[in-house]
């Protein structure tokens, strides 16, 4: 039976204050983006360019400074970059045409995506808890969707079915790139991730800017109210981008996704003390049911990793079958993948390795004694 002393790791405390952090960070930029879009303002790819550029500026500098070497494929990158300002451009051009609530319901598509995706590609085992966790959180959800069909708050748009389908799909893409990012980070390093997915994104950007988009930045007259939540929107997605690998390399795609649920519960509580407006009962209940959903997925991560250990010892193959988690997948994908580029420093796997070196080496001088006893 799990202690609590057990479950409240604190692993699991900093990824869910994480994961809180950059849901907060996701409502701002919902907020910003409906802001512009008020204002008819409706320049998506250009919205995304500022952060990929200060993505390139930032640890592009720090990898040169460093003078790193490139540990994948440039053309990784490439289609990373596409992906991820194509999912940016559909999930903000969906503010056009529907509400800033329809947007974030239906943005959880990227959850069962994600799983699916990580159970395919990386092999991603899910155990019973962690899957009790999603269950929690998408029932929260669905509570908030039956208080919007209540409350008739998501009848603004002049097309929402256009914008959903629009969400729909930036979702489906945005769970393409977490996967990705997922690997790149635990195989390759943080630094290098951010640096040319910000590069590439950028040229992708202006690219796509040109084309579509130029006509539109002509005709946008720039006021304070324009330009702060057009750089707001930028800077947050900035933050955000570079906690999100943090966030990855700690819990997996997965628990990122369900963290930016409460994003939809955090801009409820917005609209009530900074605009004073009324929700549901069900959308506090909503919330909890969240949050209680996250703590499920999240918790005793460190119980599983000693298990892992043990398992890993007795009879390795069994043991990774059984119990090799999200994270302690990845972990042995990098020492057989890349040995020696990790730099985690987690005791537990530590304290695993030595067990095996020690058991190997008890069996080494076994063989020893009995080649010299046949000698004798």
């Amino acid at each position: 039976m799990m202690s609590l002393k057990q479950f409240w790791t604190k692993k699991t405390l900093v990824g869910l204050g994480l994961g809180q952090f950059l849901s907060l960070l996701i409502t701002s930029t919902g907020f910003s983006s409906s802001e512009l879009s008020n204002r008819g303002i409706n320049a998506p790819t250009s919205q995304s360019f500022l952060n990929y550029a200060l993505l390139t500026v930032v640890y592009g500098s720090v990898m040169l400074y460093k003078r790193q070497a490139l540990k994948a494929k440039w053309y990784y990158y490439v289609v990373l970059g596409l992906v991820d300002v194509e999912a940016n451009y559909l999930v903000v051009k969906a503010y056009q045409y529907t509400s800033i609530t329809s947007v974030m319901l239906l943005d959880c598509w990227s959850i069962p995506s994600v799983m699916l995706l990580t159970f395919i590609f990386l092999k991603t085992k899910y155990r019973f808890r962690k899957r009790a966790g999603v269950i929690v959180c998408v029932a929260g959800l669905v509570m908030v969707i039956f208080s919007d069909v209540h409350a008739g708050d998501r009848s603004g748009g002049r097309d929402p079915r256009k914008g959903d389908l629009l969400v729909i799909a930036g979702a489906t893409l945005y769970a393409i790139s977490n996967v990705s990012e997922e690997f790149l980070v635990k195989n390759v390093n943080r630094v290098e991730l951010m640096s040319f997915l910000g590069l590439f994104g950028a040229i992708i950007s202006a690219i796509q800017i040109s084309i579509i988009e130029h006509n539109e930045l002509k005709s946008i007259h720039w006021t304070a109210g324009a330009a702060f939540p057009f750089f707001g929107f930028s800077l947050a997605m900035f933050l955000f981008y570079s906690f999100v690998p943090v966030l990855l390399k700690m819990s997996g795609s997965t628990m990122l996704n369900l963290s930016l649920l409460t994003s939809d519960m955090w801009a409820v509580i917005i609209r009530i003390f900074a605009y004073h407006e009324k929700v549901d009962w069900m959308y506090f209940l909503a919330f909890a049911a969240v949050a209680v959903g996250l703590v499920i997925y999240s918790g005793g991560d460190k119980e599983e990793d000693q298990h892992q250990c043990i398992a890993g010892v007795g009879d390795e193959d069994a043991g990774r079958s059984k119990y090799f988690d999200e994270e302690a997948d990845f972990d042995n994908i990098n020492r057989g993948a890349i040995a020696g580029s990790s730099k985690t420093g987690d005791t537990s796997k530590h304290d695993c390795i030595t067990s095996g070196e020690r058991s190997e080496t008890i069996e080494n001088k076994n063989i020893g004694k009995e080649v010299q006893g046949k000698k004798s």
